[in-house]
């Protein structure tokens, strides 16, 4: 009895002993995140005081956040060696991109050329990995799987989805341009010139194509012409409807065509062509879900249906 007291006291202890050791890393962890966290907090309010001046150096460096004090810098000698190794037109079909995804950032080109070089780097660091260490364990088609899959992804998957971005964009575009000259229509009849009827489309429907209607609304009272603006929107978005809609402003305008009786017309073309490109969809629907059908639905009803049926053709013969 008084071993089983005695090695029950030692257990105790032993516990309470990893308990205390435990308990005290986990303060120490959350007092150092604490205290970073704290840090972070403090240069957050800094960066938003215009007016705050840092006289230290280092401070002045510590106020810019993590991501561009770590990976900036990195990124930089990736899209120096990305400029030097794509052509001169391969850097400019990839910023057309960029403009046409509505990315407006100055460092995107050269992010996604660092990415590209990362990619390509990764590609054979990804095949000695599988071909000689093998970490996850598999063998025969599912290896050669993985390896095909990791290589598709390192060659292709900034531009995929960079590709992807634009498609999304543009689908938003698409669906909200006959809204967008409803509303354009109804203000532009009710009096209203076609730039304050652009204000108040901006104001009234945000999204991908009324930021494009404020740029092209900003470019024209700068100055430029309202053509050129619209030509430069059209680049931008590069869609059939938007380019319909920028051609016949530019006939009205070169015409002297009544705007509201181009818009009416422009409002219900696109509407046509929206329940169209529905009506499309709907009729692809059919075609895609044949192949999940075959491949997947359609074996394990097979299996539930014929089943019992073959289990007593084998007993019976």
């Amino acid at each position: 009895m008084s071993d089983l007291i005695e090695l029950f006291t030692e257990n105790q202890t032993a516990t309470l002993f990893a308990g205390g050791i435990g308990l005290s890393l986990a303060l120490i962890v959350w007092a150092v995140l604490a205290q970073l966290d704290e840090r972070e907090s403090v240069r957050e309010t800094l960066r938003q005081l215009d007016d705050y001046e840092v006289e230290n150096v280092r401070d002045q460096e510590l106020l810019a956040p993590l991501q561009e004090r770590i990976f900036a810098p990195f990124v930089g000698i990736m899209s120096r060696f990305g400029g030097r190794l794509n052509p001169p037109d391969y850097v400019e079909s990839v910023r057309k991109k960029h403009v046409q995804a509505g990315i407006s950032s100055p460092d995107a080109v050269e992010r996604f050329l660092a990415l590209r070089i990362l990619g390509f780097v990764f590609i054979p660091v990804f095949l000695v990995v599988m071909l000689v260490f093998n970490p996850l364990g598999v063998g025969g088609i599912v290896k050669w799987g993985f390896i095909g899959l990791g290589v598709f992804i390192g060659a292709t998957g900034p531009a995929s989805t960079l590709n992807k971005k634009i498609q999304t964009r543009q689908t938003a575009i698409q669906r909200a341009l006959p809204d967008i000259l409803d509303l354009l229509v109804i203000s532009v009849e009710a009096g209203l010139g076609f730039e304050q009827a652009l204000d108040r489309v901006i104001a009234s429907v945000p999204g991908e194509l009324s930021d494009e209607f404020a740029r092209v609304l900003g470019e024209t009272r700068a100055g430029a012409n309202r053509a050129d603006a619209l030509r430069s929107m059209d680049a931008r978005c590069d869609t059939p409807e938007v380019r319909s809609f920028v051609l016949s402003m530019i006939q009205a305008d070169t015409f002297g065509v009544s705007i509201g009786r181009v818009l009416r017309s422009q409002a219900d073309e696109m509407r046509i062509k929206r329940r169209q490109r529905a009506q499309e969809t709907a009729q692809k629907a059919p075609v895609k879900m044949m192949l999940p059908m075959v491949f997947c639905i359609f074996p394990s009803l097979f299996v539930v249906v014929l089943g019992p049926a073959m289990i007593n053709i084998i007993k019976n013969f």
